[in-house]
């Protein structure tokens, strides 16, 4: 968890010091005007909220606010229109900035980090443009599960102090595409 912890807080001084006045405006109009920003799961699985997760990093809210998926498959798609941020050296988490500037994690299981991207396959590259539904990772749940970790995977929106509120608007099974997350 400290691993995570420094290369997220790594990641989150890198963003607040690199930020765009494009992503900066995008974010405070969003704010101004009341227009909703939509998370979709990214994930086949259960929905779940956040203070459920057995790491207290994330059911803390520490990270900021969002929501988990217990997965039924291995694939993990992007929640939404952006730019991949980074993609983690270990394979299991993904940062990546929606098109209004909504700033999210996306963390493919609990402690995962010390498997040292072993079971994870990545399919896009730091700077890359998505769209909603694109292919981002997929992995090996039987094989993670085997190794002792918990499959469970946070979707964090990390400049959640930007926006008025941050909102769970599923939970249950949910598949691919489904509206999850309301950030406003």
């Amino acid at each position: 968890v400290s691993v995570i912890k420094s290369k997220l807080e790594d990641y989150i001084e890198r963003i607040t010091s690199n930020k765009t006045d494009n992503i900066e405006q995008e974010q405070q109009s969003n704010s101004e005007n009341g227009k909703t920003i939509h998370i979709y799961s990214c994930i086949k699985g259960k929905v779940i909220p956040l203070k459920e997760v057995s790491d207290e990093a994330f059911s803390s809210g520490m990270l900021g606010e969002g929501a988990a998926i217990e997965p039924s498959e291995g694939r993990l798609y992007a929640p939404c229109d952006g730019r991949i941020d980074m993609v983690f050296d270990t394979k299991h988490a993904i940062t990546m900035v929606s098109e209004e500037g909504c700033e999210l994690l996306l963390h493919i299981g609990i402690d995962t980090v010390r498997l040292e991207g072993k079971y994870y396959e990545t399919y896009v590259a730091n700077g890359q443009e998505v769209q909603r539904g694109d292919l981002l990772i997929t992995f090996d749940m039987e094989k993670i599960k085997a190794a002792g970790y918990k499959i469970t995977t946070p979707v964090i929106v990390c400049n959640t102090d930007v926006y008025s509120r941050v909102a769970l608007v599923r939970t249950g099974e949910v598949t691919v595409g489904e509206d999850m997350i309301n950030v406003m």
